[in-house]
């Protein structure tokens, strides 16, 4: 059986330093709720409890289950990979010890942080990657981080490729894959990021289907991100101009891929994301709306 929940980025909550200011947790839980969502990610440590007991008492009062947490890593940066190995192990804990074993360390890179990156995001050309040694070591790191996870609390990584980062096209998420254990290391599709990265989210997901071990929904306005294109819209511009629009309001053909994923009898759940900016639009209002497309799709 497929689920449906949300996440704290819906509501502003992003894991970058940005102007403005987003909902409290318990604003944002009592309004997926209100919405109709079952589930919710973390967000940033600190975002919710990082008490176990307190975190589940948040939790169990809404029927809300934990799905999982946002980790980014420098992953390029060797020096990182330690401390992102630390963070990724405690956030874990945090999610075990409250009684979600299931939910996913959520690795990322460093979104944000690379200037080229995050200026191109949605025109990404091979000249701005990695180079061959450089690839080496950021595979070696989100290994690394995966094998600690699952040493020490038992727990499952997933990674998220990720327009303002590193891996944003589909020849950088088939280079990682192909450069990690498939059973350390699954992956997060997530339908807007892979369109605006130029991708067909349909494609991929036939093509990742035994690497795929979390779902994201999320639309991506053909429309904006032509414009961002154009006009040399950076990432964070992108999406305050709404690239990433409610869903069925945009480019990725959301019937086609729930028909696919009952194909393949995926059982996980699906967490909506529609990335905003702090203080952007009505969060509730669209969390409904979109909660009441799925609905459409029989889910």
């Amino acid at each position: 059986m497929i689920q449906i929940a949300n996440a704290p980025c819906s509501w502003g909550v992003l894991e970058f330093e940005l102007e403005g200011e987003a909902a409290g947790y318990k604003q944002v839980l009592d309004e997926m709720v209100q919405s109709g969502y079952a589930g919710t990610e973390l967000g940033d440590w600190g975002f919710m409890p990082t008490d176990p007991a307190e975190l589940r008492k948040e939790l169990t009062t809404r029927k809300l289950e934990m799905l999982g947490a946002f980790v980014p890593v420098a992953f390029k940066n060797e020096n990182a990979h330690a401390k992102g190995a630390e963070v990724a192990v405690k956030t874990a804990k945090l999610m075990k010890d409250a009684g979600y074993e299931n939910a996913f360390i959520v690795l990322a890179d460093e979104n944000g942080s690379i200037e080229e990156r995050t200026f191109n995001a949605g025109r990404i050309t091979p000249s701005m990657g990695l180079s061959d040694q450089e690839w080496q070591t950021y595979a070696r790191g989100v290994e690394k981080v995966a094998q600690a996870v699952k040493d020490e609390t038992g727990m499952r990584c997933v990674f998220h490729h990720h327009c303002g980062g590193y891996i944003e096209t589909s020849e950088e998420i088939d280079k990682l894959l192909e450069m990690t254990n498939p059973e350390l290391v699954g992956l997060v599709l997530d339908m807007g990021h892979y369109m605006f990265g130029g991708g067909d989210p349909l494609r991929a997901l036939k093509k990742y289907a035994k690497r795929i071990w979390h779902i994201h929904f999320k639309d991506c306005h053909p429309g904006i991100a032509q414009e961002s294109r154009k006009k040399g819209y950076d990432y964070f511009q992108s999406v305050n101009a709404g690239v990433f629009c409610e869903l069925g309001k945009g480019g990725v053909d959301f019937p086609a891929i729930t028909k696919e994923l009952r194909n393949q009898h995926y059982h996980g759940w699906i967490v909506v994301e529609q990335d905003v900016l702090p203080g952007m639009g009505d969060p509730l209002e669209c969390a409904t709306r979109n909660r009441e497309y799925i609905k459409t799709l029989e889910l």
